[in-house]
């Protein structure tokens, strides 16, 4: 069997999990350091994590500052990637046709900056889906469970046993709705008092 290519003999490597930094709605960041990496840094997004390879050389001040532009770095190239709210209509029409036969039918889905206390929200007399612009840059499947959550609202106005049997359709409700929970956690942690170089 051959050997695992992180973990070979001879070119050990350090890996460290941190939680993100406090607002940035990300998840747990892993740096992972390698001996036989010299000079260049990469990050990328798994699963729910971040990592960030470094080589093993680097000082705590240099990972620590490598960490931040990394994360900078993944989230403006993950900004230009938002959907427009065009795209966001026919993203909620491809879901409403994969988990409600079609059934629910919105006149129009844009991004809002004005909800800043829920994710979502919905005027089923209008058909109008409104999604907070704070869940840009999340992970697809929690952009979808909110797409869907709101498109079962065209259904079922409100959050009964039968509203619930709705979203069970989507596989992934409980793993989008832990996510944001933990958002909405990490949100109210209490931020560490700002420190001054001097």
């Amino acid at each position: 069997m051959p050997a695992d290519p992180l973990h070979r003999a001879g070119n050990p490597q350090r890996s460290t999990t941190s939680p993100p930094p406090s607002g940035s709605g990300a998840s747990a960041i892993e740096v992972r350091r390698s001996a036989r990496r010299r000079r260049t840094v990469s990050a990328y997004r798994e699963g729910d994590r971040t990592i960030v390879l470094i080589p093993a050389r680097m000082s705590e001040a240099e990972e620590q500052r490598w960490v931040t532009v990394m994360l900078d770095k993944l989230a403006a190239q993950e900004k230009k990637r938002v959907p427009c709210d065009s795209e966001l209509t026919e993203r909620a029409a491809r879901l409403s046709g994969q988990y409600f036969d079609g059934r629910a039918r919105p006149t129009s889905v844009r991004w809002v900056t004005n909800q800043n206390t829920r994710w979502g929200s919905c005027t089923p007399a209008e058909g109008s889906i409104r999604l907070s612009h704070r869940l840009q840059g999340m992970p697809e499947y929690v952009v979808d469970y909110v797409l869907v959550h709101e498109l079962a609202h065209l259904l079922v106005p409100g959050h009964g046993p039968r509203f619930w049997r709705l979203l069970e359709a989507y596989p992934r409700t409980e793993r989008a709705r832990g996510y944001l929970e933990g958002v909405v956690a990490a949100d109210r942690l209490p931020h560490p008092p700002a420190t001054r170089d001097e």
